[in-house]
């Protein structure tokens, strides 16, 4: 696996006439899930700022609306010859909110109509169509890219398909695959191939696959794509051990050369408390005592005893077992200090919390639910900012709760270790809540009894470069060494 990037060298070379498309099941503010729908919102514009010409294509569900984002139909009744079946498609044109990036819908009802992006049952044909249906449709939207870049397992045959087809404005493209969720791999009886014009004996590499009864979309990204990144270094080095390689890591093993890990960022310009409309007071690195009125606000609004000078320690997050809650128990209301948790997901773990909070009120708040506002409360009202994820590809929480001068107690995995050190946070090693509420204890003393060398740890988090410009140049060094 290869990492080290030359910024300098790669950021002064010409970047004009790289062409990009860019092919995503989710794009904020259009159709969100997860964290996929952030990245690929912010990144574009990044990369539209140093030069690089990509536009981004997604399908367009029923949630999506026409008129609110200015969608523009551009092309009607496009003939998709999908093995399976031929569908007309229409395609849509708008840009993304706030830049010059253009936004490309594919409008094909019959898999698209309804309004969630991911449907209860499997998913593999509606994002194999849309695949095929993101190449085909190159010389009706006029735009012949030099690189697909392709997000996750929804897209991850689109370099199949390039390797086997026989139209001429697909010989050249290049194929760069990344990967989010290493455990979100999609699978499939390879009857579903002939959507995408697929059959298991179209490559080698998709016999072989098939030979055990199932298509693994993930399995053909890694192996087919050109080059293949992860959302953070040390999560590129983790998926290619047993403990985290989701039983896939002989696979990316045969592709470690090829292998990148780039760290993921956030919006410097909305997580900015110097800026935050939804806070109590405007806080900078320089005006950093003010950040105390934001923890009186959020205690207040949470019913916990208003203390300028107790410990607040914040949690958002999806209720999910990916995220370590069950480490926290009732042994942590022992601690010196409050706690705020905010989130929905898994019903296990939602009861986890309220019996938590309930058991002691005015220390805890269970927030079961999401709202933005009361997110960013969180991030400005805390001290301590709680990540004690089984693993974690990339994770924004962290770097969110820096840029507020929240500093962070997390599990050392995947982009947590690649964002947190000793001069902005605190790590543990191991899934165990001992070792995690030893973590917590050890900073909540430097917070009551080393008062300068917490305010280094908050000042150097709030001062770290988490943007996507500092993203983007890497991702740019990428498509050079494909062009």
């Amino acid at each position: 696996m290869k990492n080290k990037l030359n910024i300098k060298k790669i950021y002064n070379m010409p970047a004009k006439k790289i062409k990009v498309l860019m092919a995503t099941a989710e794009l904020a503010p259009f159709a969100k899930v997860g964290g996929l729908g952030d990245v690929t919102s912010s990144l574009p514009p990044a990369l539209k700022k140093i030069g690089v010409d990509v536009r981004v294509i997604m399908p367009l569900y029923g949630s999506i609306d026409r008129k609110k984002y200015k969608l523009k139909k551009v092309y009607s009744d496009l003939e998709i010859p999908s093995g399976r079946v031929l569908l007309k498609i229409n395609i849509w044109q708008t840009f993304l909110p706030g830049s010059k990036v253009i936004v490309y819908f594919i409008d094909a009802p019959d898999y698209f109509k309804y309004n969630d992006v991911y449907m209860s049952d499997d998913n593999s044909e509606r994002f194999l169509f849309f695949s095929y249906a993101s190449l085909f449709c190159m010389p009706a939207i006029k735009f012949q890219p030099d690189i697909v870049h392709c997000h996750d397992s929804q897209t991850a045959l689109i370099p199949d398909m390039l390797k086997v087809s026989n139209f001429e404005y697909l010989q050249n493209i290049k194929t760069l695959y990344t990967i989010h969720n290493f455990n979100y791999q999609s699978k499939n009886d390879p009857i579903v191939l002939h959507t995408g014009n697929l059959h298991k004996d179209s490559l080698k590499i998709l016999t072989r696959d098939a030979a055990n009864g199932d298509i693994n979309f993930m399995v053909q990204g890694i192996l087919n794509a050109d080059l293949i990144n992860t959302v953070s270094p040390t999560y590129a080095r983790e998926i290619a051990t047993s403990a985290y390689g989701a039983s896939l890591e002989r696979i990316i093993k045969k592709r470690e050369d090829d292998l990148y890990g780039i760290i993921n960022g956030i919006d410097m310009d909305l997580f900015n408390p110097a800026k935050d409309k939804y806070i109590s007071e405007n806080y900078s690195s320089k005006s950093i005592n003010k950040k105390q009125k934001n923890k009186l606000a959020l205690q207040k609004r949470l019913g916990l005893d208003e203390d300028k000078d107790k410990a607040v320690v914040g949690l958002i997050s999806r209720l999910a077992w990916q995220k370590g809650i069950e480490l926290i128990t009732d042994k942590f209301a022992e601690l010196n200090c409050q706690f705020v948790f905010l989130g929905t997901g898994n019903e296990k773990y939602e009861k986890h919390l309220i019996k938590f909070a309930k058991k002691n009120p005015k220390q805890i708040s269970a927030q079961i639910k999401f709202e933005i506002k009361l997110a960013q409360e969180i991030y400005a009202g805390s001290d301590i900012f709680l990540m004690p994820s089984r693993f974690e590809p990339c994770g924004l929480g962290q770097m969110i709760a820096m840029r507020y001068g929240t500093v962070p107690v997390a599990r050392a995995t995947g982009g947590l270790v690649d964002t947190i050190n000793k001069k902005n946070g605190f790590l543990f090693k191991n899934v165990d809540s001992e070792e995690f509420y030893d973590c917590l204890k050890i900073a909540l003393d430097v917070y009551y009894n080393k008062k300068d060398k917490w305010r280094k740890m908050q000042i150097n988090g709030m001062k770290s470069d988490f943007s996507w410009d500092r993203s983007a140049k890497e991702y740019l060094r990428l498509y050079k060494k494909l062009k």
